[in-house]
């Protein structure tokens, strides 16, 4: 089995785009047993954020199932193949482990180094694995890519500052306004991005910092943690006559403030500018909502281009953390190669002790006569001889594991083995 991993991200497609192919978590159940069912897929996990949605699979056949996956992403984004097709990577084997434990790093996000994508690849991994979408190729995978993002965060400053999704949003907000302390701030959304950008804006000094979410629970959850108030979408005409920053993020699949909400707040507002942040993908804000006069919408492609400002002290650590990604690579591509060849070794052994076994019971009764220490001197001389026998094959396969010369050795055991 191999592995691959066949995607697009911020970089590689506009936000209009990367927002019709985003699976949100209620739909990953469905999502997952689509390319469960499909003929070249053996194993899968949907990683699905803002930034990107990518699907990384265990195959036999590349060009096979890089057809399964591209009809996927077709049937997701109700859109023929030849419309997003150009924009697509895909990622075979170690480049496939490069990729991941980059990602998991940080380094392929929109904010360099950002904290909340460790979580969203954990997360992405334990749903596969809930919806038995896993095996044993990518659940080392993923083992490895964590603690690649790890390493990442605890041996590096690459995580050092506003390294997260919400506090560049935040952060972000704090300039356009001329500073947080005392504005009056409404989320919408009670998930882990909301809750980011709420703690964020209560360290900023944001006051009073209100909280929406679709489901009332969790809005009154979130405020009661970190110390918000929690208020009902009911309310969100009048909320939005008295804040002057409202912040989106949740997992809608449609748009949940629309222009006609926005409009008649304008008037009421008498003047006083409002700005919104809309960090969803797809987009919680209606994007006319922006054209109307006072009001300010920024999404994801402004919060990219405001990220890029200020890197320098963490693009220092890129090349740290490239070296640790090289370091998880090199350790998950043997371990990976070491448990391909194993069931070979294994039953090469298997067969040579069933020989050794054989012929001892051949010659029963020319050692008839043994005394027990002398049978068991006979058993241990027999396996040590084997062992001996056995050494040199299985150092050259376990080296050569995952080479053209590797395959070949393999081949030869076989043939001459009946393996």
């Amino acid at each position: 089995m191999s592995v691959v991993v066949i995607g697009l991200n911020h970089r590689t497609v506009p936000l209009d785009l990367l927002e019709r192919m985003t699976v949100n978590e209620a739909n990953l159940p469905k999502a997952l047993a689509d390319l469960m069912g499909r003929d070249h897929v053996s194993e899968a996990v949907v990683l699905s954020t803002c930034n990107r949605t990518e699907v990384y699979a265990s195959v036999e056949r590349f060009h096979a199932a890089y057809a399964d996956i591209r009809e996927f992403l077709s049937g997701l984004a109700f859109l023929p193949p030849e419309a997003f097709g150009d924009h697509l990577y895909a990622h075979y084997d170690e480049a496939a482990a490069q990729h991941l434990f980059s990602v998991a790093a940080g380094l392929d996000s929109a904010v360099l180094g950002e904290s909340e994508i460790l979580g969203q690849v954990r997360d992405a991994w334990e749903r596969a694995r809930a919806e038995e979408a896993t095996g044993a190729t990518l659940n080392m995978l993923f083992r490895h890519a964590l603690e690649a993002g790890k390493r990442a965060r605890t041996e590096t400053a690459i995580g050092e500052k506003t390294t997260s999704v919400s506090q560049a949003a935040v952060a972000m907000a704090g300039e356009r306004l001329g500073g947080l302390a005392g504005r009056s701030v409404l989320v919408i959304g009670a998930g882990e991005m909301g809750e980011g950008l709420v703690r964020s804006l209560i360290d900023a000094g944001a006051a009073p910092v209100q909280v929406a979410n679709r489901t009332w629970d969790r809005a009154a959850a979130l405020a009661e943690r970190v110390g918000a108030t929690a208020i009902h979408l009911d309310d969100l005409p009048r909320v939005l006559t008295e804040v002057d920053l409202l912040l989106t993020s949740t997992g809608a699949t449609s748009i949940i403030v629309e222009h006609g909400d926005v409009a008649p707040v304008v008037d009421a507002r008498a003047g006083r500018p409002l700005l919104i942040v809309d960090i969803a993908v797809p987009r919680d804000v209606d994007a006319a909502a922006g054209t109307l006069p006072g009001v300010t919408l920024l999404d994801m492609d402004d919060l990219r281009a405001h990220a890029e400002i200020g890197l320098a002290e963490r693009r220092r650590e890129v090349a740290a953390v490239r070296s640790i990604v090289e370091d998880e690579v090199g350790r998950f591509h043997e371990r990976s190669t070491a448990r391909e060849v194993a069931p070979l070794v294994a039953a090469l052994r298997q067969r040579a002790e069933g020989l050794r076994l054989a012929e001892l019971a051949r010659q029963q009764n020319r050692l008839a006569d043994l005394t027990p220490a002398q049978r068991e001197a006979v058993e241990a001389v027999t396996r040590a001889a084997l062992a001996k026998v056995l050494h040199r094959p299985t150092v050259a396969l376990k080296a050569a594991a995952g080479t053209p010369r590797g395959e070949r050795l393999a081949e030869a055991l076989r043939e001459l083995y009946d393996l």
